[in-house]
């Protein structure tokens, strides 16, 4: 199934385990063919927690394709994550969802190949960038918040647009002008197909309307690349084209093609995700939206002036609401990775060629290391509320050497968004908004989370 067909264009990887291999560990296959996949789709939240009461924190779990086992917890995490021994695979472990989606993205890179391009990409991060990117924020974020006052929207589906144009000046370096609702669509359908039941890409599927819409972004990318390379232009995609490995080479448009295909998706998907969970918060906690009103407010901005870059990091207690809002709804709720190695955790071997996942969902609501943790209390990620807890209690951009690489990116575009909106405005969320979400392949309330931003008098 997904394993088998990935194997064939990636002969390096394990051969797969027979499934006698991981029946010592306790769990359930679920049924035929699509295993627990419905089920885990359906309720992530409510699936892990029984899994977990059922099994422990060690368990076997048959979804997307085949046989995986799950460890829950901060330690897992760590193991997993921080990888000192280099016993994980993360190529290997997303492979069977992204490998016809997004091959070659840096999350599907291991060791000195992945260390090697996430350095020649590091320079799109570097302060002067950063300086760069957080001028184009403010300006885009405030020309899109203005048109949002008063009236009902789906906040959901409004910051995915915004956040798309964001992308694309920021990442592209240009304006998606009639394409943009086509470029959407086409990363809507990637992002959908990771999760499709159906692993192949047969006519009529969603695994073929992804790979059909990966087909048409990497030609959008690659005709750019050559004058690109030639320009100064101080976007992601230029940078990139620009930057040269240890050796001093250029890497080729392939990479460079693949690594912005990658990285468009990540950074506009789960920052959707990440602000959306974030203002559905502050709706919910009208006390908090104060709270960071007030300090928004400290900075004596006038008011048609964005938030300096060099300012961003005085919104102390914004971030702590971020941070807050990534625990409760992580963007990328599980992480698979493949055992490249045999290994023992929590009193159970487990070989070599096994798919192992860790819990992120499940981990940041573990009432043992967050206490009450259905409250959001942003107070919590004070030097006083971390003191003592574990480092891998909190994991929504990763950890070890796969961690986000776009995290501060994120965060500062969350922090800009979160100060354009309330020094405007009061969030009023509508009746019931955001009871219900997807989880996968990356959250999203199935309302839009129905809200109005009301001016402040």
């Amino acid at each position: 199934m997904a394993h088998a067909h990935t194997i064939e264009a990636n002969p390096h990887w394990l051969p797969l385990n027979p499934k006698r291999a991981v029946e010592h560990i306790p769990g359930e296959d679920g049924w035929p063919f699509v295993g627990n996949t419905l089920k885990l789709l359906k309720d992530p939240l409510r699936f892990g927690n029984r899994m977990v009461a059922t099994y422990g924190q060690v368990y076997r779990n048959n979804a997307f394709g085949g046989p995986t086992i799950q460890l829950v917890g901060p330690e897992a995490n760590e193991l997993v994550l921080f990888d000192r021994d280099r016993l994980f695979s993360s190529e290997q472990g997303w492979g069977p969802m992204l490998n016809l989606l997004f091959p070659r993205g840096l999350m599907l890179m291991d060791f000195d190949k992945h260390r090697a391009d996430r350095r020649t990409l590091s320079v799109a991060f570097k302060p002067e960038p950063m300086r760069h990117y957080a001028e184009q924020l403010n300006r885009g974020i405030a020309r899109a918040v203005t048109e949002w006052q008063g009236k009902p929207i789906r906040f959901y589906d409004a910051i995915k647009a915004l956040s798309l144009d964001l992308a694309a000046e920021s990442f592209l370096g240009m304006e998606l002008g009639p394409e943009a609702t086509k470029i959407n669509k086409a990363f809507v359908d990637e992002v959908q197909a990771s999760v499709a039941p159906i692993r192949v890409p047969v006519p009529g599927t969603a695994m073929h309307k992804g790979v059909k819409a990966r087909e048409y972004l990497m030609d959008l990318f690659l005709r750019e690349i050559p004058k690109r390379r030639s320009g100064d232009g101080q976007d992601f995609f230029s940078l990139f084209c620009r930057a040269t490995d240890e050796e001093g080479k250029p890497l080729s448009n392939q990479a460079i093609a693949d690594h912005m295909n990658f990285l468009m998706m990540a950074a506009h998907d789960t920052i959707t995700s990440s602000a959306t969970s974030l203002i559905m918060m502050l709706g919910r906690n009208a006390e908090w939206q104060d709270k960071l009103r007030e300090e928004i407010a400290s900075l004596g901005l006038n008011d048609d002036e964005g938030v300096p870059y060099g300012q961003l990091d005085r919104l102390v207690l914004t971030e702590y609401a971020f941070k807050e809002a990534l625990r409760m709804v992580p963007p990328v709720p599980s992480m698979p990775r493949r055992a490249l190695r045999d290994f023992e955790f929590g009193g159970y071997k487990i070989p070599a060629g096994t798919f192992v996942g860790i819990s992120i969902a499940y981990t940041h609501r573990m009432p043992e290391h967050w206490p009450e943790p259905e409250k959001f209390d942003p107070m919590r990620f004070t030097p006083e509320g971390s003191r003592g807890r574990h480092k891998y209690a909190w994991v929504p951009f990763g950890g070890g050497a796969h961690m986000c690489l776009g995290l501060h990116f994120a965060t500062m575009q969350v922090r800009i968004l979160i100060a354009q909106i309330l020094r405007r405005y009061r969030i009023e969320l509508g009746p019931g908004a955001g009871e219900t979400w997807q989880y996968f392949p990356i959250p999203r309330p199935r309302d839009g989370l129905p809200v109005r931003f009301v001016p402040i008098s």
